[in-house]
């Protein structure tokens, strides 16, 4: 794959061009990790500089993303759903794992979660810290999503519904990663849950500071049991939302840089002042 002698073009262009084309063509996929620099500079007979100028290209027309002492990953596509489940159990691979969450009721997270913790039970993966903190809409609160289509305010019943799904998976999680803890598998394991007084527009994932996905919860009818009786509600589907992928690189100007550091900014904002620890 050296490259042609007679190529007018700059060589970390005929370098951007190659791997472009690989990418575009499928030879690495999605959230595939492309070849190391020094790796790269022998393969097309080059510096390493000129290598890091040509990955600099493709992560500014958004085809790859740099993950701070991992390496250079192929963009996962925003055209469909990142799967999140990989980012976290790769977040598990660190000793110390951070992961923040805010949202509706942490379904998702919960779900995610149960591959890597119970990779943890088996000796598979070895983080020596984990520490989740979730914040959550405060379902003491009046409500105007969810509720029946029929009312144009609180809906009690509606809003027991939503404190049931919410404490059926963020106790989950405490008692999954707390669990660990007791077992002596994590040094330190702790989970924190704090409610605030607003309605969850959007999900956000916040992984070791490094990584964030981002997704909106559309509101639309839902049909679901209430008491003992069918009724239709306003709901927030978050179980399809589309997820956006941002990552920190060396560059602290890039845009997914500037984005983690905005959402962990955003999210210590919320969380050090208007949320406050969840009653039991």
């Amino acid at each position: 794959m050296a490259l042609d002698p007679d190529d007018p073009r700059p060589p970390y262009v005929q370098v951007a061009n190659s791997l472009r084309a690989a990418i575009l063509t499928r030879k690495f996929e999605p959230g595939e990790k492309l070849p190391s620099g020094p790796q790269l500079a022998k393969t097309y007979g080059v510096a390493r500089m000129t290598v890091q100028q040509a990955v600099r290209t493709l992560r500014e027309e958004g085809l790859v993303v740099s993950r701070q002492g991992s390496g250079v990953f192929v963009r996962e596509r925003t055209s469909r759903p990142v799967g999140l489940r990989p980012h976290i159990e790769r977040c598990f691979e660190e000793e110390a794992v951070t992961i923040d969450f805010a949202g509706f009721g942490g379904e998702t997270l919960h779900g995610a979660l149960q591959e890597p913790l119970d990779k943890v039970r088996h000796g598979r993966l070895t983080p020596q810290r984990i520490h989740i903190r979730l914040l959550v809409p405060d379902t003491t609160q009046p409500m105007t999503v969810p509720r029946r289509v029929d009312l144009s305010g609180d809906d009690p019943e509606a809003r027991k519904r939503m404190a049931r799904i919410m404490m059926r998976h963020t106790q989950g999680i405490e008692d999954a990663v707390h669990e660990l803890g007791m077992l002596g598998l994590v040094e330190k394991a702790t989970v924190e849950t704090r409610v605030h007084a607003a309605i969850p527009q959007f999900k956000l994932y916040i992984l070791n500071s490094a990584e964030t996905f981002f997704g909106y919860y559309p509101v639309a009818p839902n049909t679901v049991l209430l008491g003992k009786e069918k009724a239709e509600i306003y709901d927030l589907l978050g179980r399809d939302t589309v997820l956006f992928h941002q990552a920190k690189d060396e560059d602290p100007e890039s845009t997914g840089s500037q984005y983690v550091a905005q959402s962990q900014m955003w999210f210590d904002s919320v969380w050090s002042t208007i949320a406050k620890d969840r009653e039991e």
